[in-house]
């Protein structure tokens, strides 16, 4: 019991656990890449085993085998972070069952992401498979951020710090940012990295692909600064003026990475750096509108406040009811 309080109970458990799992998501969009770029996608053959008599990779198989099979050896590791942040939450005291609903959310969820990796073995690296187990990280990695961004704030109710209009825009940004990525992977699919030497691409123009991704990739920025201009004028808090510049320093970064893997022929160390940089793209965006509000601790015995933002002549304020028990 000792060590369970050790390593699960203490004060902050949750969010390092939950930030491991982040960690974790992200590195394995890195790893899953490394497969593909080195042409180790069918390392082993076969789902769950590696080959039909062996559950791990043999020596005879090489270099491929290792690299496709310490990726799948790396499930077992986002597995047993899930288990940690579930338990830290269940063993918090007190425990909050919004933390609970999170962390188990993201347990369940690991195993199917791992059996559309098995499908993208069976389908022998149909392309349009491969990107859909790129982008069941996606989800992953959107739990594990909000289970860390809400194992920092109570459960009271929610108040906002900007005017609606401007949470609206950093959800809509979200949601570009979502599309970006999935017409990235969609890029990916019709250029030269298929996972294997003998595995087709998915059969779309890659120009064309790669020009509607930018023009995305355009949109995305042109929200984000005018995300930045809206919470300076609104007087937003620095958390959230921060939040929005780190975006738009990522998507800055991820933008270069982009142009030139482009323009020098989509070279393998390039392209694993991008899809890096679109794990901690996604991060980025997802913390922005957990910026913009806050909540208030929790009272037993007192009904929640609503708020409201009105607006008069020194700006958009917050009003806060008193309490009624």
């Amino acid at each position: 019991m000792n060590l369970l309080q050790r390593w699960f109970a203490r004060p902050g458990a949750v969010r390092r656990w939950a930030l491991a799992s982040v960690i974790a998501n992200v590195g394995i969009i890195v790893t899953g890449g490394a497969v593909r770029l080195t042409e180790s996608g069918l390392g082993c053959p076969e789902w769950p085993k590696c080959t039909a008599d062996s559950l791990v990779a043999t020596p005879e198989m090489g270099i491929y085998g290792a690299i496709e099979f310490g990726n799948r050896a790396l499930t077992g590791v986002l597995i047993a972070v899930a288990v940690g942040a579930l338990l830290a939450a269940w063993l918090r005291v007190p425990r909050r069952m919004s933390l609970v609903k999170l962390a188990a959310a993201g347990l369940l969820y690991v195993p199917a992401q791992a059996v559309i990796g098995g499908i993208t073995v069976w389908t022998n690296l149909n392309p349009w498979v491969v990107g859909l187990h790129f982008l069941a990280s996606i989800p992953l990695v959107a739990i594990s951020v909000a289970l860390y961004l809400r194992s920092g704030e109570p459960d009271g109710a929610v108040v906002p710090l900007v005017p609606r209009a401007v949470t609206l825009l950093a959800r809509w940004l979200v949601a570009v940012a979502g599309a970006v990525i999935v017409l990235g992977v969609v890029v990916t699919g019709s250029g030269p990295h298929a996972g294997d030497a003998d595995t087709p691409r998915n059969g779309m123009d890659p120009e064309l692909m790669s020009q509607l991704h930018a023009d995305l990739v355009w949109l995305l920025l042109g929200m984000t600064v005018a995300l930045i201009a809206a919470l300076h004028a609104v007087k937003a808090p620095e958390t959230a003026k921060r939040a929005a510049y780190a975006l738009l320093a990522v998507e800055l970064l991820q933008g270069v990475i982009g142009y030139t893997q482009y323009y020098l022929d989509l070279p393998a160390l390039l392209v694993g750096m991008h899809m890096l940089g679109a794990g901690v793209l996604w991060v980025a965006a997802v913390a922005v509108p957990f910026s913009l509000r806050k909540r208030r601790p929790q009272v037993e015995g007192v009904q929640p406040l609503h708020y409201e933002i009105h607006g008069d002549r020194e700006g958009d304020r917050i009003v806060e009811p008193e309490p009624v028990a």
